[in-house]
């Protein structure tokens, strides 16, 4: 357990950013202040090159079948530098750059970016990703000598079977290295041709050691992946845009659930898909504030379980 200590009032870093979040800042850091926390930890975070960026918000912007055709506008549409500066004021103390390809020949090239990016921005963990092809196992090693701390796994974009053979010594590899992978494997918010929880059991049943952290906590299909997670003890959930009023309306989390989801309470972790949320990053503490599974429960969530799986 970390030494929660009252932060500083004094926001870290500076951006010339709008008044808007300069006030959300000031409630994000109020809410981990309450806790008692040194700040917040986010595990899916989207920073990766500008203009792949880009081209992720233009699929937004025209609603896309990847999100089901549901309006989406992206609440944190700016410059790179600006994004991190954003985090710091909120608090976020350390965070990701999930990046993902969609086709064979990009991984290696995003992974030399992501190298490059968490090495002039400390406080980003160094994420690396990964693609079914061949070579996989040997870019997957450099990434993790490279010094690598996260990976991150698009299964519905990406369009490939988490259980292909070809990535099968790359999820040893990384289950042998202790590096977690963030994983987007549930069916929402559209189904692909190999999410859901199926694969994932194929997977892990090959790999139990794998530090699978699934996103969105597996939305829609949040009680087969709690099935996955109360099954294999190294796989967590990330809380990304779940229990958001966005989310609840397309995809409810079961409130039978939650009690399961208390019971995890020291596998589940903060993620928001900052930048590309269509609605204020503090809408996300609300929510699971909301759960109402205590402060404690909060603590884990939001620093603790993260902090200690990274050793920050």
């Amino acid at each position: 357990m970390s030494d929660h200590r009252v932060p500083p009032s004094d926001p870290a870093g500076s951006v010339d950013d709008t008044p808007t979040w300069r006030a959300e800042a000031a409630e994000v850091r109020r809410f981990w202040g309450r806790l008692g926390l040194p700040g917040l930890v986010d595990v899916h975070t989207h920073f990766m090159p500008e203009r792949v960026l880009h081209k992720v918000w233009e699929y937004f912007d025209t609603q896309g079948p990847l999100i089901g055709g549901v309006a989406w506008p992206i609440a944190y549409r700016a410059a790179e530098a600006e994004r991190a500066a954003v985090l710091r004021q909120f608090g976020v103390r350390a965070f990701t750059s999930m990046l993902y390809p969609h086709k064979p020949g990009m991984a290696r090239w995003l992974n030399a970016w992501a190298a490059d990016f968490a090495a002039r921005t400390p406080d980003c963990l160094h994420t690396a990703t990964l693609y079914p092809e061949p070579g996989v196992e040997t870019y997957v090693r450099e990434a993790v000598e490279a010094g690598a701390r996260v990976f991150k796994a698009h299964v519905q974009v990406g369009a490939y079977d988490p259980a292909d053979e070809l990535l099968r010594p790359a999820w040893g590899l990384l289950a042998q290295a202790g590096i977690p992978v963030v994983i987007h494997c549930g069916s929402g918010p559209a189904p692909g041709k190999h999410t859901g929880p199926e694969p994932i059991a194929r997977m892990l049943e090959r790999s139990p050691t794998l530090r699978l952290v699934i996103a969105h906590l597996g939305m829609p299909e949040y009680e087969d992946f709690l099935d996955l997670a109360e099954r294999f003890e190294e796989v967590r959930l990330d809380t990304t845009m779940a229990f958001t009023d966005f989310a609840e309306r397309l995809m409810p989390f079961p409130r039978r659930a939650l009690p399961r989801l208390a019971a995890l309470g020291d596998r589940v972790l903060l993620g928001s898909d900052f930048p590309n949320i269509p609605y204020p990053y503090l809408d996300q503490l609300h929510a699971l504030e909301r759960l109402g599974l205590g402060d404690d429960w909060l603590r884990a969530v939001c620093h603790d379980n993260a902090a200690r799986l990274f050793g920050l």
